[in-house]
C-alpha cells in the first residue's frame, strides 16, 4: 500500500498553492528514501488558447525553486497534441506556453516539430505490443508529474495515468489510443498541394489525383495530420477500448521511472484543459496531491472529491483505476497522509 500525501485547500490563489506544493514536495523529499537526480523535467499542461482554468505556470514556481536550491536542472516537458489547434507543432506550442507564463524554465517539447520523434517502449500488452513515447522522455528515468485533477470527456477524469498515457506520448501514440484506425483522407477537402507528402518518412502517401495513404506503409505517426493545412486528414475520434488503450500508454511511459506525481485539485472542470474555451469549476476545490504511485494518486484523489462533494464525479473514470492495477501500473489501495 503505497502513501498519498495530501494538502487540503480551497484557495484559488496560486501564489499559495505555489508555496504549498513546494512545501509538500520538500517535507517528502525530507522523510523518503528516494534519490534525486541531477537532472528532473516537470511535465505540466500548457493549457489551449483560450481556456482559462488550467493550472497557471505560478503554480509551479515552489517546485522549480526548490529543484534550484538543490541544484537540480530542470525545464517543463509536453508533446505536441493530435487534433488541430495551437499546440499542433513545436513552435506554436512553445509560443502559446510563453504566451501563457511559462518562461521560468526551458521548454522541452517531447515528439519533436511535429510529433516525428518518439521511441517505441515494448509492453506487450492486450492492446498494445509497444508504444510510441516522445523520444526526450527516454532519456530522464525520474520526471515530477503535475496533472490538473479534472474531468475529461473519454477518460472519465483527467489525472496522473492520463498525464502519462496521453502527456507522454507523440502524436502517433495519442493517435493509437484514440483510434482503430490509421489517418484517412477527405477526398473532397484535399487540395493536392503534396504538403503531407513531402513530410511523410515513411513514402506512405501518393497523389491520385488526390492525397492517398497506403495502409501497408504508413506508420501512423500523425504527422501528415498536423501538416495538412485544408483539414482533409483526420481520423475517428470516437476510438474503442480508449480507457484502457490509454492505461497501457501509461504503463509505458512510468516502466522504468522513478517519477514523483503531484495532482492539483483545484479549478475542477467538466472537461479537459485542451477545450479551448472558458471553462466553470463544477465542484469545490480538494487540495494537493503527492505520491510516487500514479494509481494511488489518482484514487485518493477521487475518493476525497465524491467525499467532499457527495456525489459519484468523474466515476466512470474508476475503469482506469482498475485496469492500471491489474496490468501493473501502481494499486489502488492507499494510506493517505494528512499534511497541514
Amino acid at each position: 500500500m503505497n502513501k498519498v500525501y495530501y494538502t487540503k485547500t480551497k484557495t484559488n490563489n496560486f501564489n499559495e498553492i505555489s508555496i504549498i506544493a513546494k512545501t509538500m514536495l520538500g517535507k517528502f523529499i525530507q522523510d523518503s528514501s528516494i534519490k534525486l537526480n541531477y537532472t528532473i523535467p516537470i511535465k505540466v499542461h500548457f493549457g489551449e488558447r483560450g481556456n482559462t482554468t488550467f493550472i497557471p505556470a505560478i503554480a509551479y514556481e515552489g517546485i522549480i525553486d526548490l529543484l534550484k536550491e538543490k541544484n537540480i536542472d530542470t525545464a517543463f516537458i509536453e508533446t505536441n497534441v493530435l487534433y488541430r489547434g495551437s499546440r499542433t507543432s513545436k513552435d506554436s506550442h512553445i509560443e502559446i506556453a510563453k504566451e501563457h507564463g511559462f518562461t521560468q524554465i526551458p521548454i522541452i517539447i517531447a515528439d519533436g516539430n511535429i510529433g516525428e520523434n518518439f521511441y517505441e517502449q515494448q509492453i506487450n500488452k492486450k492492446y498494445f505490443r509497444k508504444c510510441k513515447i516522445g523520444a526526450e522522455y527516454e532519456k530522464y528515468n525520474q520526471i515530477i508529474v503535475c496533472s490538473h485533477f479534472k474531468g475529461h470527456i473519454a477518460a472519465g477524469f483527467g489525472g496522473a495515468l492520463k498525464q502519462l498515457g496521453m502527456g507522454f506520448a507523440a502524436r502517433g501514440g495519442k493517435l493509437d489510443q484514440h483510434s482503430l484506425y490509421l489517418p484517412i483522407v477527405n477526398q473532397t477537402k484535399c487540395i493536392s498541394c503534396r504538403k503531407c507528402i513531402d513530410k511523410c518518412g515513411a513514402r506512405a502517401i501518393v497523389l491520385s489525383p488526390k492525397a492517398f495513404i497506403d495502409k501497408n506503409l504508413c506508420l501512423g505517426c500523425a504527422g501528415c495530420i498536423a501538416t495538412c493545412t485544408s483539414g482533409a486528414i483526420n481520423h475517428d475520434w470516437e476510438g474503442h477500448n480508449f480507457m484502457e488503450k490509454m492505461v497501457e500508454y501509461a504503463y509505458a511511459a512510468s516502466l522504468n521511472k522513478q517519477n514523483i506525481y503531484i495532482n492539483f485539485a483545484s479549478n475542477i472542470t467538466k472537461d479537459c484543459d485542451c477545450m479551448g474555451h472558458q471553462m466553470q469549476a463544477i465542484a469545490e476545490n480538494v487540495g494537493i496531491f503527492l505520491s510516487t504511485d500514479p494509481v494511488a494518486i489518482d484514487a485518493a484523489s477521487l475518493d476525497l472529491l465524491q467525499e467532499q462533494s457527495g456525489t459519484r464525479l468523474f466515476d466512470e473514470g474508476r475503469k482506469t483505476l482498475e485496469y492500471a492495477t491489474e496490468i501493473g501500473i501502481g494499486n489502488m489501495d492507499y494510506e493517505l497522509i494528512i499534511e497541514n
